[in-house]
């Protein structure tokens, strides 16, 4: 779709500086911008890139004055960043506005769904699922028995949704996505051999969250592993049985959390972290990238190092980590002179 500098300015609330006329169909960034590209400058750091850009329309803040002669027509608004932003998720709705049942796909007779369904082909709804409306469900996604679905949720192709999950409003669920498969739970023998211990429970999955491609999530052994209103998970995360993520928290890619650990609200993790089983972090705790987690945490904590300890401790420790051959050379010199004294 193409759209003008004059379109555009309405759904920003922004003037036009140039041609009212001018039309784009894709976006780029500034230093890489091409006719027919919008484009938008914030960052001082890329002011020059303005007057040798060549998108046919530039986003810029109000108070921006040009000091050359630009090719590019202008749209001046309050806030450059955050109506390129908007004009993202614009986009992006327009992108992915996909609607209709292809064929072939199945859906049980027994299940239910609301007004504007995208169903891809190779997809399988099962028995008594109930869909809300304007969900959008990729090919060969599965989702199993009783699983209950929100409205506006969009399942990216390949997601599988095992038995009982409950998915709330306004999820995104990307590629490779499996919710509900069973928990890591087995029982040593007398003799050294692993017996199933069955997982009956299920995966609640609240409004407003955004799960990465290929992160799992496992079913609880009995009642809910959930996760919380406005959770953000990134690519290949494990959260394992019976966890519970609180609200609004954010947990990087490759982050492992082990069986019943309660994790607070509004808590940073970063990338490759792992959290042992059966603890509780607290509200706004942030933990560093790489990170081992072994014993509760309290509010507002903020941990690196694996085991890891006070972040601002860590910071004073890897000096001594970083010097120390340095600092055992020091002391090595110190002994041989005490010695020959």
């Amino acid at each position: 779709m193409k759209f003008t500098a004059t379109q555009i300015a309405e759904i920003l609330d922004g003037k036009v500086e140039g041609n009212p006329e001018a039309e784009v169909s894709e976006l780029a960034k500034i230093e890489e911008g091409s006719e027919g590209s919008l484009t938008f400058l914030s960052n001082p750091k890329y002011t020059s890139f303005l007057y040798t850009t060549n998108a046919s329309i530039t986003i810029v803040n109000n108070d921006f004055e040009v000091e050359q002669p630009v090719n590019t027509t202008l749209i001046k608004v309050k806030d450059a960043y955050k109506a390129f932003s908007k004009l993202l998720e614009y986009y992006n709705q327009i992108k992915l506005n996909k609607s209709g049942i292809e064929q072939p796909s199945h859906i049980s007779e027994s299940a239910k769904y609301g007004e504007g369904l995208y169903l891809g082909s190779f997809a399988y709804i099962g028995d008594n699922v109930k869909i809300g409306d304007n969900v959008k469900i990729y090919p060969n996604v599965y989702i199993g028995d009783n699983v209950k679905i929100g409205d506006n949720v969009t399942i990216f192709p390949g997601v599988k949704v095992y038995s009982e999950s409950l998915i709330g409003n306004e999820v995104t669920i990307h590629s490779g996505v499996v919710i509900g498969a069973d928990g890591f739970g087995f029982s040593p023998g007398d003799t050294g051999e692993y017996s199933k211990v069955p997982q009956i429970g299920n995966v609640i999955i609240e409004d407003y969250v955004d799960i990465g491609a290929a992160t799992t999530i496992d079913r609880a052994t009995l009642g809910s592993t959930i996760i919380r209103k406005g959770v953000k998970l990134d690519n290949h995360i494990q959260i394992a049985h019976n966890v519970e993520i609180g609200e609004n928290t954010a947990i990087a890619a490759q982050t492992g959390i082990a069986g019943s650990t309660k994790i607070g609200k509004n808590c940073l993790i970063g990338g490759q972290v792992g959290i042992a089983g059966h603890l509780t972090i607290g509200n706004r705790v942030k933990i560093q990238a790489q990170s081992g987690i072994g014993r509760d945490i309290k509010d507002d904590e903020m941990l690196q190092g694996s085991p890891a300890f006070g972040y601002s401790d860590y910071s004073k420790s890897y000096i001594h980590f970083k010097n120390l051959p340095q600092t055992m050379n020091i002391i090595h010199q110190l002994e041989k002179k005490m010695n020959n004294g």
